[in-house]
């Protein structure tokens, strides 16, 4: 169990935030999943709880206007030195910026943008909040990965505006890329093709830590959600796909080795 290194590199996933019709009743299902408790946090977009684990943070939640009907999902937020310059790069790259960039309190600076598929993810400019403080321990998000139907194109797009280094793995039937900042590995890249959810599309799926993944999957069906892929071995460790009860999917994983 580490500290998360307190700034982030440009372009590594650095916090994850999920924003929903009913606050306490999704608060109420991460905390019986991931033992989360909960402290505020800015609220500029409305209400906003930050979750902890032993009082670090490791994720966020909002709540939306009774009036917005956005998709429900977890966002995936990468960090930038600079949310306004990254902000001109992702529109000049070919993706789109939907919220922001715009000041988070004192915590921070961000914005909300989509690649030139439509998957949507965040950026953070850091400031008294640096995002997830801790790493590797159950209810943590260990893992971000996007999920779209082709990796070769898309893939470009997340190079030139952050800078990875790409690797794909050789496969005529599987397409994956790893993206790496510095030589490590920070994110992927999964190419599905035609078993994209037609209702979801191109997104950012966020891997969580759990201790043991089919009793996981288990409980979330038991706390009002529902499990979407059951549980398997993966490269990685054994996965399980599920959702909350606001439709929310997330990816559950006990590591391998852990």
């Amino acid at each position: 169990m580490t500290e998360a290194a307190a700034r982030r590199a440009p372009g590594t996933p650095c916090w994850v935030s999920l924003i929903v019709h009913g606050l306490r009743t999704t608060q109420n299902f991460y905390a019986d999943l991931f033992g989360w408790e909960f402290g505020p946090g800015p609220e500029q977009l409305g209400p906003y709880v930050r979750a902890l684990i032993d009082g670090k943070e490791v994720a966020g939640i909002g709540q939306l206007p009774p009036d917005r009907h956005l998709p429900i999902a977890w966002t995936t937020y990468l960090a930038t030195d600079d949310a306004d310059l990254t902000a001109e790069t992702i529109r000049a790259c070919g993706g789109t910026v939907g919220v922001g960039p715009l000041d988070a309190g004192e915590a921070g600076r961000m914005a909300i943008a989509s690649d030139p598929v439509g998957a949507v993810f965040g950026i953070w400019q850091a400031a008294a909040h640096v995002g997830t403080t801790l790493a590797g321990a159950p209810g943590t998000p260990v893992w971000n990965e996007l999920v779209t139907r082709e990796t070769s194109t898309v893939a470009k797009f997340y190079q030139a505006v952050f800078g990875y280094e790409t690797e794909a793995v050789v496969s005529a039937d599987f397409d994956y890329q790893t993206l790496h900042l510095g030589g490590h590995p920070v994110a992927s890249l999964h190419g599905v093709g035609h078993a994209l959810p037609r209702d979801r599309g191109p997104h950012w799926m966020t891997y969580f830590e759990v201790d043991d993944t089919d009793e996981a999957a288990q409980r979330a069906t038991e706390l009002g959600g529902h499990v979407l892929q059951p549980p398997r071995e993966g490269a990685g460790g054994r996965v399980a796909t599920v959702a909350d009860p606001e439709g929310a999917a997330f990816t559950i994983v006990r590591s391998a080795g852990r």
